[in-house]
């Protein structure tokens, strides 16, 4: 099924409603995970509760998995996976790289999907009519770079702390290879991969909230989306993101070792 472009305005027209006024404003943070630090803020909460009812308004049939409010009807052909604030740590910082990601999966796989910024005004979104951008500089239809060698890769993770033991001996090995590497940035590092900006994004640990909602927008703009062992990225996992087909087998055998 198709979704519809002025849908996807209406979701994230909705969640920034409820996002930008409690950005930069010291709000309440609250820590979800003992003994570490998973921050979640009432902009987190309320921003998933209004695109739930936008979502169960326009496709009551639907299932929903949310980070925030759980899951309803897994049952159904078509899921739709939240993340009303992906890079909670960036957002209580003051940074404006977090966004809010919605996907549509059918069957299991990612077909549409979006990632707001409202702070910066953008719009990034995927569905049946391809990969498409929205915000300052205008409207246009977004691919990603033709780079192939490790060599001409910019890198992005969202810090080497999060790969563990030989992984991490593998991926400070790996960065040695690229011509840059950045950290931070969660879901703005894979709409910079789609837009053209970076080459590949390595990120272990993902939950699917975290990555449904960008696979469609990176695989319709000509990039490619895997585990690190080259699976579906739709259930989470170790996620590699590459600009093009050569690319993200180079990186992967990289991170394999």
């Amino acid at each position: 099924m198709d979704i519809s472009t002025d849908f996807m305005r209406r979701i994230a027209h909705a969640a920034a409603a409820e996002t930008l006024p409690r950005f930069r404003s010291q709000g309440t943070v609250t820590n979800k995970l003992a003994g570490s630090f998973d921050p979640v803020t009432e902009a987190d909460r309320e921003a998933e509760r209004v695109i739930r009812t936008l979502i169960s308004s326009e496709y009551p049939e639907h299932g929903i998995l949310g980070e925030e409010h759980g899951s309803q009807n897994l049952t159904s052909r078509h899921v739709w996976v939240i993340d009303p604030i992906d890079g909670t740590r960036a957002f209580i910082s003051g940074i404006p790289v977090w966004g809010t990601l919605v996907g549509l999966t059918v069957d299991g796989d990612a077909v549409a999907g979006m990632m707001s910024q409202p702070f910066t005004g953008e719009l990034f979104y995927a569905n049946a009519s391809g990969s498409h951008y929205e915000g300052p500089g205008g409207p246009r239809r977004l691919a990603t770079r033709k780079t192939t060698g490790l060599a001409q890769a910019t890198l992005f993770t969202t810090t080497p702390a999060l790969f563990k033991g030989d992984a991490r001996k593998r991926y400070d090995q790996f960065e040695t290879r690229v011509q840059l590497a950045r950290y931070g940035t969660d879901c703005y590092a894979f709409a910079m991969l789609a837009a053209g900006s970076i080459d590949i994004v390595a990120d272990p640990g993902l939950k699917p909230y975290d990555i449904v909602a960008l696979i469609p927008l990176i695989e319709k703009a000509g990039g490619v989306v895997t585990t690190f062992e080259g699976g579906p990225a739709e259930k989470g996992g170790d996620i590699l993101a590459a600009a093009t087909p050569e690319l993200h087998a180079a990186a992967m055998a990289a991170l394999r070792g």
